[in-house]
């Protein structure tokens, strides 16, 4: 571009103005953030979780960690030198001069606006004489005056002055950056190394070369077993040293992970498949498989194995997300078979199972403390036959003080404190169609709203004890008692015109009452026969018929009106729901959880999502739930089936931290006709009813005439 150039900012003036804001933009948020909290608040958030969570490995590391860590004196000094840095360049800030003024000649020389030639002449002579070099003055003074004197006596100069604001005329433009010329240059481009370290990640802090592995493999095997899920996710290149700083390889390795995979049997070491096979992604997969084994590994490897174990629910959660990406994608195009619901389904149970440390085919009671393989046969006898948690909460007292009896008193008690601290969710669902005239009608082209209700309680007794009748069993045991009801009734009325079978059974003082009570219900029959008779007669005048068919279409559209504001309300309240979620920011800290083996802490998160298990679908992505403390509403969304019938789905609801509190819930889904097509199916039945009334009025009309005739 002509006329232009571009200008650094080496007297540093402007940069100054420039880093004290980034700076300031630094400072102020770490401060808020980073600031150390009250250390004695911790320590007894620590020791409130100590009677549960003590013989965690998280608890542990993070009560030595607290005792030994210098952190928060560093953080301390870190943001205390921010502050001095952030205050000295304000203060230099406040003392630099202003060079950008708008250029006036008669203010260098000291005069009024508008003063005479004579005036600035004279000035000018004073000034000359004072400012001199020759005279012993300042020589770059003496040409600003020289400068300004020649603006207000030379026409052509005047002129420049008062249309560009310059004596001299049109001046280049120029473009300033507010940075030194040494920053950009090529031999200092360090500043830029954080920007293309920063682009390799995704938002969820995950390599962005990691997703495109995954998504890879995913669409490869859509079908993915838990064997080949492991591989899959040991894969990652946060693994890899060569991506990932943290990420180390001993020379050791060579020693060390050879003997763990001859100790851990069949792991498909031949598998020469990349990258599989590379010496980073197969000892991840062994640090991952004794973890779950629970196997004990050296010193060095176990902190490798922290490392691996910590990442893994993070690169898990992204797998979900990329089967629910490919699910869309197949939904929305096609042409690919999108991933199946069970593999999406194992990436959650590995997460449940790396949390606790626990195979598949392990029992989910040993995730409590004290128990061991050779414990379970007792719980798993023919006399208590206790497979699950629940099995366990749901005991008598006695019976469960009588089976654990491999336990000493303060174990069991501890035992009961962390099965107490268990989560207990209720699930309550609500099927509608919102923004729609009729919520319950589904159609085609409509979008489906489930609202899930979720409540969270400790795992106490009485709590299963409760839950223990379904609701539907309660709807059932309703309609039982009302059909008796009604089956009574109906007897009462049969036995009434027979009294003298009931006078031969049961004698004559049975017969005396029920001829009364059949002569009784005579005349109530006949007076309520007479009182018919006589309201039919009363009602043959027109007018009267009138009245009450008003009366009835009054009701009926009163009856509308009221559902109709019933469902607006509903509608309003859904949609402030929402604004409000969205305006609120829930924290993520929830419940900690209780893992033996997990090498820091975790909070009680779930999925919830609308499957079809019959077709082995996704019906709504999964929801990750992470701010449920007390109780939580979340809506699943999903378009209506485009085939008319009765669908059965299932609302899922899985914890990505403990096995065995998985929950799934029955859910019919019934697609109806489109409006339009109802209506034409109405509009040909009451041609049908019209012809067939027609027809009976011809039969009528002929059957009269020959009455007559005869």
């Amino acid at each position: 571009m002509a006329g232009q150039q571009f200008q650094y900012d080496d007297s540093g003036n402007t940069f100054f103005y420039f880093l004290t804001s980034f700076v300031g933009l630094i400072v102020i948020p770490a401060t808020y953030y980073l600031w150390p909290r009250d250390q004695n608040a911790e320590q007894l958030r620590l020791k409130s979780l100590r009677r549960v969570h003590g013989r965690c490995l998280w608890y542990r590391l993070r009560l030595m960690k607290s005792q030994q860590s210098i952190v928060p004196t560093l953080k301390k000094a870190a943001l205390l030198f921010g502050w001095a840095v952030f205050l000295l360049l304000a203060y230099k800030v406040s003392k630099l001069d202003r060079e950008y003024q708008e250029y006036n000649p008669y203010e260098v020389l000291n005069l009024d606006p508008g003063a005479s030639l004579s005036e600035i002449k004279k000035q000018y002579r004073v000034l000359s004489l004072k400012f001199h070099p020759d005279k012993g003055g300042d020589e770059a003074t003496f040409m600003r005056i020289a400068k300004a004197y020649a603006a207000l006596t030379n026409e052509q100069s005047r002129q420049n002055w008062e249309m560009y604001g310059n004596p001299d005329g049109p001046g280049a433009t120029s473009f300033g950056i507010a940075l030194p010329a040494w920053i950009v240059d090529q031999k200092n481009s360090m500043l830029g190394t954080w920007w293309y370290r920063s682009i390799r990640y995704s938002g969820d802090q995950i390599l962005i070369n990691t997703t495109q592995l995954f998504m890879h493999f995913m669409y490869k095997t859509p079908n993915m077993n838990m064997k080949r899920l492991a591989m899959v996710l040991t894969a990652a290149f946060e693994f890899d040293p060569r991506s990932n700083k943290e990420a180390t390889i001993r020379p050791t390795d060579n020693i060390e992970v050879p003997q763990l995979i001859r100790e851990l049997g069949n792991i498909n070491v031949k598998k020469k498949e990349p990258p599989f096979c590379y010496p980073y992604s197969l000892k991840a997969r062994v640090l991952v498989l004794a973890h779950l084994a629970r196997m004990e590994v050296s010193e060095d490897l176990e902190e490798d194995q922290r490392f691996v174990v910590r990442k893994s629910p993070a690169l898990l959660q992204e797998m979900v997300n990329v089967g629910c990406q490919l699910t869309m994608m197949a939904n929305s195009r096609g042409g690919f078979h999108a991933p199946r619901l069970v593999s999406i389904e194992n990436c959650m149970k590995l997460t449940q199972m790396i949390v606790q440390g626990l195979q598949e085919s392990k029992s989910p009671l040993l995730q409590l403390p004290h128990f061991e393989e050779e414990h379970l046969r007792y719980c798993i006898s023919k006399k208590y036959k206790v497979r699950s948690l629940q099995d366990l909460v749901s005991l008598k007292d006695s019976d469960r003080r009588s089976m654990l009896r491999f336990l000493g008193e303060e174990k069991y008690d501890e035992v009961m404190a962390v099965l107490g601290s268990f989560p207990h969710i209720t699930m309550e669902t609500k099927l509608q169609v919102l923004d729609d005239e009729d919520s319950n009608n589904i159609t085609a082209g409509s979008i489906v709203t489930v609202t899930v209700t979720l409540t969270r309680k400790r795992m106490a007794q009485g709590d299963l004890n409760k839950t223990k009748t379904k609701v539907w069993q309660n709807k059932s045991k309703g309609a039982k008692k009302t059909a008796k009801s009604k089956k009574k009734k109906l007897t009462k009325k049969k036995a009434t015109p027979a009294p003298a079978k009931a006078k031969q059974a049961n004698g004559n003082v049975a017969g005396n009452v029920t001829a009364a009570a059949a002569k009784e219900e005579e005349e109530e029959g006949s007076d309520k026969a007479s009182e018919s008779d006589e309201g039919e007669a009363n009602k043959d005048s027109p007018s009267e018929r009138d009245e009450e068919s008003d009366k009835q279409s009054d009701t009926e559209v009163d009856e509308i009106a009221g559902d109709d504001e019933e469902e607006w309300e509903a509608l309003q309240q859904s949609i402030q729901r929402r604004e409000r979620a969205l305006l609120e920011t829930k924290s993520k800290v929830t419940h900690p959880v209780y893992s033996l083996y997990f090498p820091e802490e975790k909070q009680e998160w779930w999925w919830l999502y609308i499957a079809d298990r019959r077709e082995q679908t996704l019906v709504s992505m999964p929801y990750h739930v992470c701010t449920l403390k007390d109780t939580e509403e979340v809506e699943l969304k999903f378009p209506a089936p485009s085939k008319t019938g009765n669908y059965q789905y299932s609302v899922i609801l899985r914890s990505d931290s403990y096995l065995g509190l998985d929950q799934i819930k029955p859910l019919k889904v019934t697609r109806n006709l489109s409006i339009a097509v109802r209506m034409e199916l109405s509009s040909d039945f009451d041609e049908q009813l019209q012809n067939e009334e027609e027809n009976v009025c011809l039969k009528l009309s002929t059957f009269s005439c020959s009455t007559s005739k005869s």
